[in-house]
């Protein structure tokens, strides 16, 4: 008896709950019209024209990095092709105009927009999704903050489309319960936010970037640590899951999206039915997203791959001799990029060479990357520390924030490409400095080496290492090789570059992808 009249206090509690929430979203809804038909008004369109609104979350759109660059590129590739729509961009930039953002774009990237067919959205809660804000359980955190800020979102305008376009997969379900799925969404992914790697190492004890050597060292905390991944698995799948179409950005990302998506946890699976919120979630389940298909439900979902824009024309003007003995670094001064190994990697470079420390043999370090906000700069003073303490201070310099014009001008004189990041999805950076005739010595993993640093007709692009002396010694080899040698190498790496990652071929791609979402 006492079941029963929980079961029908649970029953009723949910309906409640149910009858608030939908009062809500029919609330949201009247406000969205009102703010699309301002925004109409705003951007000067005839109201009987009747624009779609596609809209791209993306909270660091001002970053300057290679998302950043997929995102605009394809919003410019939307107003030439879809010229009928409105792009609405969900940003967490409130200290940037929209014509300061534009001007940005067209500094950084070299890529001109319409400012009568895009329209920011800006929040104020991005803080909920930084790495500061979650000290511990981070990837939960931010998953959950993502939540709120989409909430933050959708509560100013719902868009006819809406595509994340940063890794913010836990969206898709408030994207789903504010319509009540009755918009498409779609994903552009760089990386996902936990993967089958991330798992193996948290088994195995391995330490990394995301497994910490206090965890790794402690059988009960890497245990805890394995039910706290496999918790955020099971849930990362059911977000993956909602979307009507899913990009990926290489084949390494999508071996892992697809795994992700097939992914079964008996044990999760029913800890997630069996819970006291069944009837809310029974309740959520119905809200699915829209499929173009009718037989879509049935067909195993899997995402194609659309390789990252790269702008390579201008970088393949650059001459591909009389190189200056610069080893060049592009990227974000972020953790997962791993700039202390590239510093390391250098120091043994010196090391085992002190010729390169002075005269014509000399070589130089350029770090150059954007700095996003206070945790970046401070990153960059602990790398300029770690430089000093592995004294090769006078031969490493840092270039923050530098504008596109100064980076094609690096890339024109540098002679070696570095990049040190394990698993990195793609890595637009390696695609420029081949394009640009930068000989690039990367990580053995991810897309650099299945995708980007490859053979071309069984001869070498480039090189892969692993550690501080495999990176020295293929350093060395570049800085070894004769000038025909070099000049060999550039024109193959050159020529795969540019025919294989064109920004032509992810127009192609991002259209293919999403083909009939939109008129």
């Amino acid at each position: 008896m006492a079941f029963a009249i929980a079961l029908l206090c649970l029953l009723l509690t949910g309906l409640v709950g149910i009858i608030i929430f939908t009062a809500y979203t029919n609330k949201l809804a009247r406000h969205s019209a009102q703010a699309r038909h301002a925004i109409i008004k705003q951007l000067g369109i005839s109201t009987t024209s009747n624009p779609q609104f596609i809209g791209f979350f993306h909270p660091y759109c001002n970053a300057g990095g290679g998302g950043e660059r997929v995102l605009w590129t394809a919003i410019a590739a939307t107003q030439r092709a879809h010229p009928n729509c409105v792009s609405l961009v969900y940003t967490g930039d409130v200290d940037a105009t929209k014509e300061q953002i534009i001007a940005q774009v067209e500094a950084r990237f070299n890529i001109s927009l319409d400012p009568k067919s895009l329209h920011f959205v800006f929040l104020k809660r991005r803080r909920l999704v930084e790495d500061a804000a979650w000290p511990r359980f981070t990837l939960l955190g931010q998953s959950l903050g993502s939540m709120f800020l989409a909430w933050e979102a959708l509560s100013q305008v719902i868009p006819d489309l809406y595509i994340d376009s940063m890794g913010y997969a836990f969206t898709f379900h408030i994207v789903a319960w504010i319509t009540k799925g009755s918009i498409p969404v779609g994903a552009y992914i760089h990386y996902p936010t936990i993967s089958t790697d991330m798992l193996a190492r948290v088994r195995a004890r391995k330490v990394g970037h995301t497994n910490r050597g206090d965890v790794a060292g402690s059988l009960v905390l890497s245990r805890g640590k394995m039910w706290y991944y496999r918790f955020l698995m099971y849930h990362y799948s059911l977000a993956l899951s909602r979307p009507s179409f899913i990009m990926a950005n290489s084949s390494w990302t999508k071996n892992h999206v697809d795994a992700i998506l097939s992914h079964s946890d008996p044990v999760m699976n029913v800890m997630h039915f069996l819970n006291p919120l069944f009837i809310l979630r029974l309740f959520a389940t119905t809200f699915k997203s829209k499929k173009l298909h009718a037989d879509s439900a049935s067909k195993k979902p899997e995402a194609d791959i659309v390789y990252p824009p790269c702008d390579t024309r201008e970088m393949a003007q650059f001459p591909l001799d009389e190189r200056e003995r610069i080893i060049l670094s592009i990227a974000q001064f972020r953790p997962e990029k791993d700039h202390p190994a590239q510093l390391r990697a250098f120091a043994q470079l010196l090391a085992d060479h002190p010729t390169y420390t002075s005269g014509s043999s000399s070589v130089q370090l350029f770090l150059l990357g954007g700095a996003r906000n206070a945790d970046d700069h401070a990153r960059v003073q602990s790398l300029r520390n770690l430089a000093e303490k592995l004294k090769i201070t006078p031969y490493v310099q840092f270039i923050v924030n530098a504008s596109y014009p100064e980076m094609l001008g690096w890339l024109a004189m540098a002679s070696i490409g570095l990049s040190t990041m394990v698993d990195e999805h793609f890595g637009i950076n390696v695609v420029e400095f081949m394009a640009a005739g930068v000989i690039p010595v990367t990580h053995a993993s991810g897309g650099p080496l299945h995708d980007i640093v490859v053979p071309l007709d069984g001869e070498a692009t480039g090189f892969h290492a692993h550690d501080p002396q495999s990176f020295a010694n293929a350093m060395h080899t570049v800085l070894s090789m004769s000038k025909s040698e070099q000049r060999a190498m550039r024109t193959r790496a050159r020529t795969w570059a540019v025919s294989a990652f064109a920004e032509e071929r992810f127009v192609e791609g991002w259209e293919a992808a999403w083909k009939g979402w939109v008129i």
